[in-house]
């Protein structure tokens, strides 16, 4: 296998993960923690699989490829340990990072857009993030670049990543290998953008209205 190869496998594990998982035996999980760990640790690194690599490994498990069970506590701790690693590199850069210019290895217009979201709705935007390409990537790192301290970024970080990564392989265990979904896996990756953001949606909504609540009239 030459260097390209292996990129575009590195890249595109979601479109390969079925074989992937039948040549490469009990690999596969590392493998797959490692994509995760790095889709979610390196500030530079927002364009990996992650939403659809998360549910086409679920549907894996659906045939006994893998292990959902082990899918589900490995690639959370991958998750976990991203945007604690991501969160520190962003703690340590501080203000600097707003004075860097956009480039091929950073994407100032993600950085600015989840700032400002993370500005709006503070700490919740840890758990929502984990649901939105490019911006999962981005909000730890604005937590640290906002000094919050590391017990309250951990809280928020433990449930968005087991939220995130449960909920996509158990939704890609249930329906992935239904004849319909293969043959329309591009609906389904659209699908992928909208229906796990859900989840995030129902717990900023609650957390929006609770806050309201408290508000004094």
């Amino acid at each position: 296998m030459d260097f390209s190869s292996i990129v575009d496998l590195f890249l595109h594990l979601d479109k390969h993960l079925e074989v992937v998982a039948a040549t490469w035996g009990i690999w596969i999980y590392a493998l797959l923690f490692a994509i995760i760990f790095v889709e979610t640790g390196v500030v530079v690194m927002p364009f990996l699989p992650g939403d659809s690599l998360l549910f086409v490994a679920g549907a894996v498990a659906a045939v006994g490829g893998v292990s959902l069970p082990t899918l589900m506590i490995l690639l959370s701790l991958a998750a976990i340990a991203g945007d604690a690693v991501n969160y520190s590199v962003g703690r340590r850069v501080g203000l600097k990072v707003f004075c860097w210019k956009d480039s091929r290895w950073f994407n100032k217009k993600a950085f600015d857009k989840t700032h400002a979201f993370y500005e709006k709705h503070g700490p919740i935007t840890i758990v929502v993030g984990r649901f939105m390409p490019f911006i999962r990537t981005f909000t730890p790192f604005v937590a640290g670049v906002a000094q919050m301290t590391y017990p309250r970024f951990a809280f928020y970080n433990v449930i968005g990543g087991i939220l995130w990564v449960c909920s996509l392989t158990a939704i890609g265990f249930l329906v992935g290998n239904h004849p319909w979904v293969k043959s329309h896996f591009s609906l389904v990756a659209l699908a992928l953008i909208i229906v796990p953001s859900l989840p995030a949606i129902w717990v900023f909504l609650k957390h929006l209205l609770h806050s309201r609540a408290i508000e004094p009239s």
